[in-house]
C-alpha cells in the first residue's frame, strides 16, 4: 500500500479490524518513511451476474432498479428502507451463489415475489399485479387465489 502522503511504498499495518459483518476489513497503517497514519478499507468485490431478459437483451443487475420496484410495491405500507435493503442483500447473496454469468429476470421475479409474500401480503400483490402482467382481471384473480391460500385473500365480493 502505497502513502497517500508521501506516496512511499513502505507502510506498516497497525491494526486491522472486521467492519460490516465481516465483509470489510479496517486497516489503520503507518508509512515507515513520513511518519503519518492513515485507514484503509478492504472489500470484496464480486461480479454480479448480466441479466436476461423476457425479450431478449441482457443488462447489468442493477441494485438500484430493485430498490426503486421494492419501493414502488411498498409505498404507504408499514415497510421500512432497511427491510427493503435486508430482502436485495438476500436476493443479492442468493444470486451470487447460483455461480452464473448469467440469469433470467424471471428468477430475480420469483426471489422477488416469494420475500414479498413474507413481507406484506398488499406489497407482494401490488407488485405481482405488475410483475405477472395479465391481460384481464380474472386471470390474475385466479393466480391471486391459488398462490395466496395462506394469505387474507378471499377473492372478490360482489
Amino acid at each position: 500500500m502505497n502513502c497517500p502522503f508521501c506516496k512511499s511504498k513502505d507502510t506498516k499495518v497497525l491494526d486491522s479490524r472486521l467492519i460490516k459483518n465481516g465483509s470489510s476489513t479496517r486497516r489503520r497503517r503507518s508509512c515507515v518513511s513520513c511518519k503519518r497514519r492513515f485507514t484503509t478499507y478492504e472489500t470484496i468485490e464480486l461480479t454480479m451476474p448480466k441479466i436476461y431478459k423476457k425479450d431478449g437483451r441482457r443488462e447489468d443487475f442493477s441494485r438500484e432498479k430493485l430498490y426503486g420496484g421494492l419501493e414502488k410495491a411498498c409505498q404507504k405500507l408499514p415497510v421500512s428502507s432497511k427491510q427493503i435493503e435486508n430482502i436485495i442483500d438476500r436476493i443479492e447473496k442468493s444470486l451470487i451463489e447460483l455461480n452464473k454469468d448469467e440469469i433470467r429476470s424471471r428468477i430475480i421475479g420469483n426471489h422477488i415475489m416469494k420475500h414479498l409474500r413474507d413481507l406484506h401480503p398488499v406489497a407482494y400483490i401490488r407488485f405481482a399485479s405488475v410483475y405477472k402482467n395479465y391481460d384481464d382481471i380474472e386471470q390474475f384473480f385466479n393466480y391471486l387465489k391459488e398462490d395466496t391460500d395462506n394469505l387474507f385473500f378471499e377473492g372478490p365480493t360482489q
